[in-house]
Formats: structure tokens, sequence, C-alpha cells
């Protein structure tokens, strides 16, 4: 979680949006935004695919390979 926390700050920073403008244009709220950025384990995986998908991003998953 960490790592797409991370990358999806960046992505909003490169942007350059606070989290205030982004959470208002990706339909989401700000504190959802501060909990996602920060890492927390247990946000909801709809909102993350809405931030995802205004930043133009999706999941896909793929198999460890040991």
């Amino acid at each position: 979680m960490k790592d797409i926390s991370h990358q999806i700050k960046d992505l909003r920073k490169k942007n350059g949006l606070t989290q205030v403008e982004f959470a208002k244009r990706a339909g989401v709220g700000l504190r959802f935004l501060r909990e996602l950025e920060q890492g927390k384990t247990t946000v909801r995986m709809d909102k993350i695919t809405r931030v995802l998908d205004f930043l133009g991003y999706h999941l896909e998953l793929k198999r460890n390979i040991p």
C-alpha cells in the first residue's frame, strides 16, 4: 500500500494540486485522500480506483515470480 500511496502523492504534486484541490476534482473526501497518502491500509478500493481514474491510471494484478 505504501508504494501506491507514494505514487499517488507524487502524481498529485506533479500536477500542481493541493490535497484540497485534488480531493475535490477526483470526487473523494479530503480525509480519505490524506489517509491514502499516509499509507493507511484500510482505505476503500472503490475510492482508490476513482483517484487512479482521475489520474489516468489503473491497478493491475501480476503473479509473483519466486
